[in-house]
């Protein structure tokens, strides 16, 4: 039979560590300090799975987990002597959630519960104080009346702050006995005024309603919305930890409070905390009193002059001291600990593992390997991949003062501002000129590269995770909030309105990458720091990760960015982002407008010593390094002019009407170019570009290996279907190759594959592998195509299905490793099977994703690519994947 309660205390405990999936992290601790026999309020936790139950069961719990919670509340009033709704000797509880994960002030909690009439005189004569006990009482209704009744809490405060004005006080402890008491009947005067219903008196039916309340509290906006961000599955539900109440709001020998046995921030080992005399704990986070600092380590300047609790109750300092260094050795990780002090006795309400920044992880993991607490593999499997963003970019000032516009999606993180350009062109005449640029687009394409460059930060309207905007921003690592619905952006009036907002160009905003806040104004940024913990951090991780990291680099000055995190190659160059150069792409349209192969070639004669000198300075940045280089893949349009002065420039630069410019970009136009005549298609109908390209690379690579400079180019032959394209494409280039052999008098290494990309490229690997020394997996692509979705579109509708439940992540940031996944095993399988030697790879923007990483490690790939500032994530994430298997 199933178990739906859980004791914890001194003398009876069911839980462990262990079960925080069943008890939540919060209960599953609780019950841990109980059984190490630090003073812990007895109490009793219903598990996540009685949260599932009560969601299927019409929001109704069942007469099983009633049973259960009954029989626990006598074991709980046996544990204190005091009985629950007792007049005389009342047992109060406090009701809280207790998920999985920590999620702060996400749920719901209710102190003081089972109060009413009778309760509160039997405190107030047990105590001997009538205002502590009106207090607790006017607490609880305000409590239970936001969180259980759905009540408009700021209705009560409202009346509290009345009543302190009414008075002529200005803290809530200068009111009297009688004042609470008044208060109360107030409250409960509104509550039934303004709800229709009578606030409830009888602490059983308090319990049910609060209980129910918490597990509702799971599916609140603010939950779901804190449990996207983080990844967090939604149906895992929550526990509910229901625990006697000790009062810290009892006199001034009572405290209540929060440390943390590490700097958070910075990860020092100092132990440091806030507290308040005569208070309940939500009073230090409300913000209505200053907290005080329990020791010197944790003054500051809004506290400086306030008298630490090291000095007020030296013996419970003391005792508290010696509770964080049991808990912090215990769990091997820096605590974040709540405590109540009552009648200068200690009472530990909660332990977890802090938040802490990615630079305070970092340096807590190593200091505790070298105190000997944890082993480097402990040590690297404590540490969330995803945290190293924060190391890597710059970020915002967390003291600046912040006007939030809107949010769109966290495309690419870091913070970036400056003054809105609506164009590639404005933005980058306005860099040119010393300006800082944010480029705003409705989307971006790849003729907006320069502008990209050039900008502080990339902002788009449409778009979702896996956009132009967002890959290529990754990839130059520049902040990018992408797919933000609320803006309407009019290239005509060069505006941009948002909520009733209006901005023009030039006007200057900010964008956080990491969070998708788009916000007013400037905003200072500060720089991300690379420190020594995180240096030798990484060298753990590479000491046990069995999977290769390259990069996704376009150019020497990405490759080099790469390079300095680690990265081990270049697992794609992406030789279209090298045509959009001024120069460059007169030659390219050039070459488009040709009638006839000779005039082709002619135009790409032009672009010939371009391609060569960007791959002689990838080469020379790489010192040696593989180098894997994808030939032309987007369709020719994409190329074309779009605005009315370039079309004219080039109508002007090739001698013809403007009109057949226009006609010739009505012809080249698909219905769906991402199906369309591009990738291999192009090398099969014009042979003379990719031949270019080959030629371009190999020339490159010759001058290399004669400078003393190591190269191992790989050729990639982007969107192979059949093996024929693939075989007819490879005997080209190699006879471009074999050509600049016999010119340049040296033979050097290469490989020549393709990029699996499409569903039938990989049902039918066995039969491609034969003219392949590598396949590299584009699951950008290969997601697209298997789902049938846009990556550009979907955006629209797929958080959504995420949010239903339909898919349980967005397929475009975490590889769905059942459909697409299935589809890289069965090639790698396939491929292998024909040639043991080939290897595998992957460089779609999964290659930086941890659990895409993961997956990879097990799916036998040799490697992982991903942009430059994900080496570091896709390192870590290669080296748990290594230890848990």
């Amino acid at each position: 039979m199933t178990k739906w309660v859980y004791l914890f205390s001194k003398n009876k405990t069911e839980g462990d560590r262990s079960m925080k999936n069943l008890l939540g992290g919060k209960g599953a601790n609780l019950a841990e300090m109980s059984s190490l026999g630090l003073n812990v309020p007895p109490g009793f936790t219903v598990t996540t799975e009685a949260c599932i139950n009560y969601q299927n069961n019409n929001s109704t719990i069942s007469e099983d987990i009633k049973k259960e919670v009954l029989q626990a509340l006598k074991e709980v009033e046996a544990a204190t002597g005091k009985k629950f709704g007792d007049a005389s000797n009342p047992l109060l509880f406090s009701v809280r959630s207790g998920a999985r994960v920590s999620m702060p002030g996400m749920m719901d909690t209710v102190l003081n519960l089972g109060m009413n009439d009778s309760t509160v005189e039997g405190m107030a004569k047990l105590t001997g104080d009538a205002r502590f006990s009106w207090d607790s009482y006017r607490r609880f209704i305000q409590m239970y009346a936001n969180v259980v009744m759905g009540f408009n809490h700021s209705l009560l405060e409202a009346t509290l702050e009345d009543l302190k004005d009414a008075r002529g006080v200005h803290e809530d402890t200068h009111l009297t006995a009688e004042d609470w008491k008044e208060l109360v009947s107030v409250y409960k005067r509104i509550i039934l005024e303004e709800s229709g219903k009578s606030f409830p008196t009888d602490p059983m039916e308090q319990l049910w309603q609060a209980v129910a309340a918490v597990f509702r509290s799971w599916s609140n906006p603010r939950a779901f919305k804190y449990r996207d961000i983080n990844g967090i599955d939604h149906n895992w539900g929550t526990a509910v930890n229901v625990q006697a109440m000790v009062f810290g709001n009892m006199g001034d020998d009572c405290a209540t409070g929060v440390c943390f046995t590490r700097d958070p921030s910075t990860g020092d080992k100092r132990f440091f905390g806030e507290y308040l005399i005569n208070a309940q704990g939500e009073d230090v986070v409300a913000g209505i009193r200053t907290p005080q600092p329990i020791n010197n380590d944790s003054k500051n300047d809004a506290n400086q002059s306030l008298r630490t609790l090291e000095e007020v109750m030296p013996e419970t300092f003391a005792e508290l001291t010696r509770v964080y260094k049991i808990l912090e050795s215990h769990y091997k990780d820096m605590q974040d600990i709540e405590f109540t002090i009552e009648k200068n006795v200690l009472y530990i309400l909660q332990t977890r593992n802090g938040k802490r920044t990615a630079k305070a992880a970092i340096k807590i993991a190593s200091d505790l390997v070298s105190e000997g607490l944890l082993s480097k593999e402990e040590a690297i499997l404590r540490i969330d991949p995803e945290m190293l963003n924060q190391l890597l970019h710059p970020g915002l000032d967390p003291k600046a003062k912040k006007n939030v516009l809107t949010k769109g999606l966290p495309a690419s993180p870091g913070a970036g501002a400056g003054m809105i350009a609506f164009t590639a062109d404005q933005a980058v005449t306005w860099a040119e000129s010393g300006k800082k640029v944010l480029l705003v687009r409705q989307e971006t394409s790849p003729e907006d590269i320069g502008g990209m460059h050039m900008s502080k930060g990339i902002l788009t309207a449409r778009g979702g995770m896996t956009s132009h905007a967002a890959v290529v921003a990754r990839g130059m690592g520049k902040p990018c909030v992408a797919g933000c619905n609320d803006l309407v952006i009019d290239y005509k009036t060069k505006t941009m309105k948002v909520k009733g907002m209006t901005f023009n160009e030039g006007d200057y905003l900010t964008i956080d990458g990491a969070t998708g806040e788009v916000i007013e104004g400037l905003v200072p940024t500060i720089d991300a720091e690379i420190t020594a913990e995180f240096s030798n951090f990484m060298k753990w991780a590479d000491e046990f990760r069995k999977l290769g990291v390259r990069t996704n680099a376009d150019n020497p000055e990405d490759s080099a960015v790469a390079n300095k995190f680690g990265a081990e190659g270049i697992g794609l160059c992406r030789t279209e982002h090298m045509f959009f150069e001024a120069e460059r792409v007169l030659a390219v349209r050039e070459m488009i407008f040709a009638e006839n192969k000779a005039n082709r070639e002619k135009a790409l004669a032009k672009l010939l010593p371009f391609q060569k000198k960007d791959f002689l300075g990838i080469f020379k940045e790489m010192k040696g390094k593989p180098v894997n280089i994808r030939l032309l893949d987007p369709p020719l349009h994409e190329f074309l002019p779009h605005s009315q002065d370039e079309k004219a420039e080039l109508a002007e630069y090739l001698g013809i009407d403007i009109r057949e410019v226009e006609d010739r970009g009505e012809k080249l136009h698909e219905f769906n170019p991402m199906l369309g005549h591009r990738g291999c298609r192009l090398g099969v109908t014009f042979p003379e570009i990719y031949n270019m390209q080959v030629r371009a690379i190999m020339e490159a690579a010759v001058e290399c290996s004669e400078a003393g400079v190591e190269v191992y180019p790989e050729i990639m032959i982007p969107l192979v279907a059949v093996d024929k394209e693939l075989s007819t494409l490879r005997g080209e280039a190699e006879n471009v190759i074999k050509a600049v052999f016999a010119e340049k008098k040296k033979i050097i290494k290469y490989k020549i594959g393709t990029m699996i990309e499409l569903p039938r490229a990989a049902i039918t690997a066995g039969e491609i592998a034969p003219h392949a020394e590598f396949f590299s997996f584009g699951t950008n692509d290969l997601t697209q195509t298997t789902f049938g979705l846009s990556r550009d579109d979907a955006g629209k509708f797929l958080p959504e299905y995420v949010g239903r439940g339909i898919l349980g992540v967005d397929p475009f940031v975490s590889l769905d490793q059942n459909g697409v996944g299935f589809l890289v095993k069965h090639a790698v399988t396939e491929g292998k099977k024909v040639n043991p030697n080939m290897h595998m790879g992957i460089c779609g923007e999964h290659g930086g994703e941890p659990k895409s990483v993961e997956f990879c490690h097990h799916a036998g790939l040799d490697y992982v690519s991903c942009s430059p500032y994900r080496v570091p994530i896709a390192r870590l994430a290669a080296a748990q994947a290594a230890l848990r298997k």
